[in-house]
């Protein structure tokens, strides 16, 4: 099963040169945020494949109009082809109160919410996120700090990949594509990256 994963960038070779052959093979499409309402509905047209999102800390403009065609998995778990996807979007606070930041605090709050979720889903196999984990190939300032509590996700529950964005390529030396913490592949999916899930376990 191929995932493509998008998040921050827009892709000049997948949108602006689109060709329906670059794209033919793809089953899920996930965006990891801070991507243009536009730019998804795109995908979500000219795709067969179903497109999950979760909100960057720059996506305001999602409250007054949301990517058409895409389905929001914002504080959710939701099942494809029995892959159990669950959403968790947004950056550290580093503006007060502004919408999809959050404090570390109120980030461990949502995952509180979601326990019955996770509990009646068994766990997840992806985890996907806007911000990185902390220390996990995050970034010392606030903006780009991780959260602690994706780490005790990770810990605990062990899922087979961890999608995220928010640290651009173009950052310096410390960004990495792809990064391994305990049995769980983690892929920043920074402008688009293709995964190969495995079928059905």
């Amino acid at each position: 099963m191929k995932i493509l994963v998008l998040a921050d960038q827009e892709s000049k070779s997948l949108y602006e040169y689109f060709t329906p052959e670059k794209i033919k093979d793809i089953d899920l499409i996930i965006s990891c945020g801070d991507l243009r309402a536009e730019y998804l509905s795109f995908f979500a047209t000219f795709s067969r494949a179903p497109v999950f999102y979760v909100h960057g800390n720059h996506d305001c403009q999602y409250k007054e109009c949301p990517p058409e065609g895409c389905i929001c998995i914002e504080d959710n778990i939701v099942t494809y082809k029995g892959i159990r996807i669950m959403g968790l979007g947004g950056s550290m606070e580093y503006i007060p109160d502004a919408p999809y930041q959050f404090t570390e605090r109120k980030m461990e709050q949502r995952i509180r919410r979601m326990w019955w979720k996770i509990k009646k889903n068994k766990g997840f196999d992806i985890l996907v996120t806007h911000a990185p984990a902390y220390q996990l190939n995050d970034l010392p300032d606030l903006p780009h700090k991780g959260f602690s509590c994706f780490r005790d996700l990770l810990d605990k529950y062990s899922p087979r990949y961890f999608l995220h964005g928010h640290v651009h390529a173009n950052y310096g030396s410390s960004f990495k594509r792809i990064d391994q913490y305990g049995d769980t592949t983690v892929v920043n999916g920074y402008e688009y990256w293709i995964i190969e899930y495995p079928a059905c376990l």
